[in-house]
């Protein structure tokens, strides 16, 4: 970061800059065990998150689930989960030396999921108020990822429409990359969330970072 030109960086949440598994895994399995059908273990729910909420509980169920017995335990899922969003859920470690070392390098810094907006807001607020100023979650008349219109918002509210070549997406799945390349942004893929490796490493990411520092150094060095 040369300090003439502002950088900006957007962060998925789920899995890159907060370890969320178990509260949603709690919360899926209240809605499961609600209704009778049997709870998932955490590796599954692992396999199941990065489209959101509702695919993940769409995922949990099985496929042949009525769509009003679905609707009924989406709701219960919504219900608890907004009870308990942070009963589990902490920044992996180092993050948040990572967001004040950019924040004091002049970076602004924004979060774009696909969790439903007042979760992320609560979460932001609960863990980054001091760091992060610009927070998109899933909200109606945004599509979600892999489109890139929840990047094209962040980028607004960062006020970075002009300076489109210092900025960096930084994620933990398959949807990070698609979203970022349908944004035209350089994609930092993190090892450390929800997607194998090897899986990110397929998808040939502009870079890997395996420890939130990397990705200081990172955007430093371009």
């Amino acid at each position: 970061m040369d300090g003439q030109t502002k950088t900006g960086v957007i962060f998925d949440l789920d899995g890159t800059l907060l370890d969320t598994l178990r509260d949603l895994a709690d919360s899926v399995n209240h809605a499961l065990r609600r209704y009778g059908f049997p709870t998932r273990t955490l590796k599954e729910i692992k396999g199941f998150v990065g489209n959101g909420v509702k695919k993940l509980m769409q995922r949990a169920l099985p496929e042949d689930v009525p769509a009003d017995t679905f609707r009924e335990c989406y709701e219960c899922f919504c219900a608890n989960y907004r009870e308990n969003i942070r009963n589990k859920t902490r920044p992996y470690p180092g993050i948040e030396k990572m967001l004040q070392d950019l924040k004091k390098a002049g970076a602004v810094l924004a979060i774009v999921s696909n969790k439903f907006q007042d979760g992320v807001e609560a979460l932001r607020q609960a863990f980054f108020a001091d760091v992060i100023d610009v927070a998109i979650g899933n909200q109606e008349g945004i599509m979600p990822k892999p489109a890139p219109d929840s990047l094209y918002l962040a980028i607004h509210k960062l006020n970075l429409d002009a300076n489109r070549d210092r900025l960096f997406y930084v994620g933990d799945s398959e949807i990070d990359i698609l979203t970022a390349r349908a944004a035209g942004l350089p994609v930092i893929a993190v090892t450390w969330g929800f997607q194998p490796e090897n899986d990110l490493l397929a998808l040939n990411p502009d870079r890997v970072a395996a420890k939130p520092a990397e990705i200081v150094k990172i955007i430093r060095g371009n």
